[in-house]
């Protein structure tokens, strides 16, 4: 059965040191049998503060990042998924990218963040260009349809939805759930809400405080932690079964009873 993983650490200016990190959580997946694996929102590169240094942070999608992700996969046999910050055409902002990248396949989807995270005293949008709503860019990975959403997303259930409609069976949300009073709370049951109300795995990986909150998990379809992390650097581990889906769609049909469908306002 295939296995997922989600590796939460704090990337930082660092571009090096954070791709040293990534090497080091991915070679730890798959010694565990990881066949995909999760990392955080801004992989690439992190500042505790929007401003005009990210700026001169952005990377093409065919640059030094991507290839790096790419390099890793081949020589792993692994899946990855990772943010980054991208280099946009709007004058003053970037973008906030999430790329997946498959051996043999090189970069297979990519997904940049809609909902900005212009709430909690924060304003993403200041610097960041949200991304375009077109048509779901969704992968295969071990029989499993995948979707990609970032972060701040997780609180719009209209994302996933939408993602679940183009076939999706597995949710992919890197983050940087930023810390605060009942945040914790509220991105474990956000996270476990998504699956169950969309009867699909979901997983979760976020940035290690001090800015972070950590606690990456993977949830089953109803809604069960299969693998959880607290606030320390690490990998969590989980099988993705197809067959768990199915039984639990006939349980619980309510993608068949639904009423109503997502429109873009």
């Amino acid at each position: 059965m295939p296995r997922i993983a989600v590796a939460q650490f704090a990337p930082g200016r660092d571009r090096e040191a954070n791709l040293a990190t990534i090497g080091r959580f991915v070679a730890r997946a798959v010694e565990r049998g990881a066949g995909l694996v999760v990392l955080p929102e801004y992989a690439s590169w992190f500042a505790p503060e929007l401003g005009p240094e990210w700026l001169g942070e952005g990377e093409m999608l065919d640059g030094g990042f991507v290839g790096a992700l790419g390099a890793l996969a081949e020589t792993h046999g692994v899946h990855l998924v990772a943010g980054m910050v991208e280099a946009a055409g709007a004058p003053g902002r970037v973008h906030n990218t999430l790329v997946a990248v498959a051996p043999g396949a090189g970069l297979v989807a990519t997904y940049r963040k809609l909902h900005l995270y212009d709430a909690f005293g924060m304003r993403e949008s200041e610097w960041i260009a949200p991304g375009e709503i077109g048509e779901p860019e969704l992968f295969d990975w071990e029989g499993v349809r995948v979707g990609l959403q970032t972060c701040y997303d997780v609180r719009f259930p209209e994302v996933s939805r939408r993602l679940v409609d183009a076939g999706a069976e597995l949710l992919l949300v890197p983050a940087e759930w930023v810390r605060g009073p009942l945040k914790e709370h509220h991105w474990r049951t956000l996270v476990t809400a998504r699956a169950i109300e969309n009867t699909v795995y979901v997983a979760a990986a976020d940035h290690t405080p001090p800015i972070g909150v950590g606690t990456s998990l993977i949830v089953d379809p109803m809604g069960v932690a299969l693998a959880a992390l607290g606030e320390e650097e690490s990998v969590a581990i989980a099988e993705v079964d197809p067959e768990r889906i199915r039984r639990v769609r006939e349980t619980n049909p309510a993608l068949e009873l639904r009423r109503f469908r997502v429109a873009e306002r």
